[in-house]
């Protein structure tokens, strides 16, 4: 656990998530599982009911609000998640907040696990209520914890908090965090101080993390988490440690047309520019010359810590 001291300390450096950085979010998540918005988007039986052209919204506010447990049946599906409808409401339920739904398994096996959806009934809440935009998203996962819980947990939690949760889903964008009947998205920014190719290669399904809680934002759902402000900064200590000329070791993470990406102890990551690679024989392409994982040797060619740029020419393969 992290002292009060060093909690205080991750807590003065937490950046400002304005509304812009939240709608790039926003916008990486739906193209990852987009909310419908018409019927010929899903897959319909003739055995299911058609949903009600308009929301009862005050009832729908009232579900929201009290942070009750609704249960709506499934009527239509997409490769995002459910459409769902009863008494009044109709809303979404992305893949992400269903139980039984892998998000490891192919586009095909996730289509067909949800078509089995249709026609039954869930016990769900909801999560987002926005009637400006006719939208509501709903969650089978956050049913689990019971009525109220959801305000429970809002309730404790801040800016700089230091919290543990199960990781629930892996995306594109970000990781996301069950804190116990609320789920905190750790944007892909926020995974770690160094380049992150996919969210996958830091954290897995299942596995439990301690994060930090960068905003909450209880009337839209959102609670923002980092991973990375856990441990320090490696860029404000990097220039103190190294100079150009340095050689040090240093492990491949990836292989570009233009060079290749390499990591350094410190988790800080360099570009190995393909014009400082002398050593490259003339019939071998860059990947056939260097892998991912390879330990290398390198020199610090330049370091910009304001701008986090480093640059490293390859010695030793």
């Amino acid at each position: 656990m992290l002292s009060k001291s060093a909690e205080a300390s991750s807590q003065e450096q937490l950046p400002e998530l304005d509304e812009g950085w939240w709608a790039s979010v926003l916008a990486d998540e739906e193209a990852f599982q987009p909310c419908p918005k018409a019927k010929d988007s899903f897959l319909l039986t003739d055995s299911t009911p058609e949903a009600p052209e308009t929301n009862d919204w005050g009832y729908v506010e009232r579900l929201f609000e009290g942070d009750d447990v609704v249960i709506l049946k499934v009527y239509g599906c997409n490769r995002g998640g459910l459409l769902v409808q009863a008494n009044g409401i109709q809303g979404f339920v992305p893949v992400s907040h269903l139980i039984d739904v892998p998000t490891t398994i192919s586009d095909e096996e996730r289509q067909a696990l949800l078509n089995g959806y249709i026609g039954r009934s869930l016990e769900l809440k909801v999560i987002e209520c926005e009637p400006s935009a006719d939208r509501v998203v709903l969650s089978e996962r956050a049913a689990q914890a019971g009525r109220g819980k959801r305000k429970q947990l809002f309730c404790t939690l801040s800016p700089g908090k230091v919290v543990e949760g199960v990781v629930t889903n892996i995306t594109d964008f970000g990781v996301f965090v069950d804190l116990g009947g609320v789920e905190g998205l750790i944007h892909v920014s926020e995974l770690s101080w160094g380049r992150v190719q996919h969210p996958k290669e830091i954290l897995q399904l299942g596995e439990k993390v301690r994060t930090l809680v960068l905003q909450v934002s209880e009337e839209n759902s959102r609670i923002a988490l980092s991973l990375k402000r856990l441990s320090p900064n490696p860029w404000e200590t990097l220039c103190n440690i190294y100079q150009p000329g340095d050689i040090v070791p240093a492990t491949i993470t990836a292989i570009m047309h233009f060079g290749a990406f390499a990591r350094l102890k410190e988790g800080v990551e360099g570009l190995i520019h393909i014009s400082s690679i002398k050593s490259l024989p003339e019939n071998k392409r860059l990947d056939q010359y260097l892998y991912s994982g390879q330990m290398v040797q390198v020199q610090i060619l330049h370091i910009d810590c304001e701008r986090r740029r480093l640059g490293l020419g390859l010695v030793k393969v």
